[in-house]
């Protein structure tokens, strides 16, 4: 199955709840009212993009139905109001992919990710995805469980790593995380490792103790590989929708993110988190999860999401 396909199969419950009452605003040919953007409207603000992206989004395709160089439909004037946004708020790169590089020796050696999230967003399987995608395109991978607060994490952690196929460093629950992160580092040049990936505690008894520990996380990280970490991943559950926003410009404040992995998006209708994202965080989305099987996270790639969510030819 292509990405295309995934992507397509994966947003089926936001593309039904999105366009399934509104269907016959795009039909071909028709010129649209101001009770079309309405219901538009209101189907946006159902798939969870929130006021201020489906303005923007209505009135960038209110735009090109305007100019009369544009040959396109409603239903391509959304498409392509979508795919740009997601282009120009998401930062995407001139290819308009943000995927990692896959080849060994175009990374720093060793690579570190360094992965927070809150509990119960897809942390722990993401990390694993991540490992299996890195490990079939011929790296090698070390897992560094530092979420020594919750009792069976590095367990399950252990489980994925094995279901991959790489390493993991852990210490015994309540063993100081930062020292579980020095260890990783250590044990990840003395095997010149391709890719680190570096799980992390999702809740402490007190956020600011939470925020601390993963700056100390991260100090030592940067003493121990100069310039890692290299990409600072947030873990995002888009089931939770515009909640999830909150969540994010906390962890940015503390860390710098460099961008997120949307999770579970194949289980919700409100997959217009997505675009609230790209438009409000104003941050890259790297990985989309679109199901529960290890080939089910996908590079995020704008074209391919706005052809999946607006189906020209249907």
């Amino acid at each position: 199955m292509s990405f295309l396909d995934k992507v397509t199969q994966g947003l089926q419950k936001t593309r039904d709840a999105l366009f399934g009452s509104v269907a016959a605003v795009f039909e071909r040919g028709r010129k649209l009212d101001e009770s079309d953007y309405e219901a538009l409207e209101a189907a946006l603000l159902r798939a969870d993009v929130g006021p201020a992206t489906t303005d923007r989004i209505l009135t960038g395709v209110k735009d090109r139905l305007a100019d009369a160089a544009f040959s396109g439909d409603p239903r391509e004037a959304m498409r392509a109001e979508v795919e740009s946004l997601l282009r120009n708020g998401g930062r995407a790169d001139a290819q308009g992919t943000v995927s990692f590089p896959r080849v060994a020796g175009a990374i720093p050696r060793p690579h570190v990710t360094l992965v927070i999230g809150v509990n119960g967003t897809g942390k722990t399987t993401t990390i694993a995805k991540l490992a299996n995608r890195y490990k079939q395109a011929g790296e090698s991978v070390l897992l560094v469980a530092c979420d020594t607060f919750r009792a069976a994490a590095a367990d399950q952690l252990e489980i994925w790593a094995e279901r991959a196929g790489v390493e993991m460093v852990k210490q015994k629950p309540g063993s100081d995380p930062a020292a579980v992160a020095f260890d990783g580092m250590a044990r990840a040049k003395s095997r010149n490792v391709d890719r680190v990936i570096v799980d992390t505690a999702g809740r402490l008894h007190v956020k600011s103790n939470l925020m601390a520990e993963l700056e100390k996380i991260r100090r030592v990280i940067e003493k121990s590989v100069p310039g890692a970490p290299h990409e600072t991943l947030l873990v995002m559950d888009a089931t939770v929708g515009q909640n999830g926003l909150a969540q994010a410009r906390e962890f940015d404040r503390a860390l710098k993110l460099s961008g997120i992995a949307l999770t579970k998006l194949d289980g919700t209708a409100k997959g217009g988190i997505v675009l609230a994202v790209a438009d409000s965080l104003k941050m890259p989305i790297r990985w989309i999860g679109v199901g529960e099987g290890l080939d089910d996270l996908i590079p995020f790639d704008p074209a391919e999401f706005a052809a999946g969510l607006i189906r020209v030819g249907d």
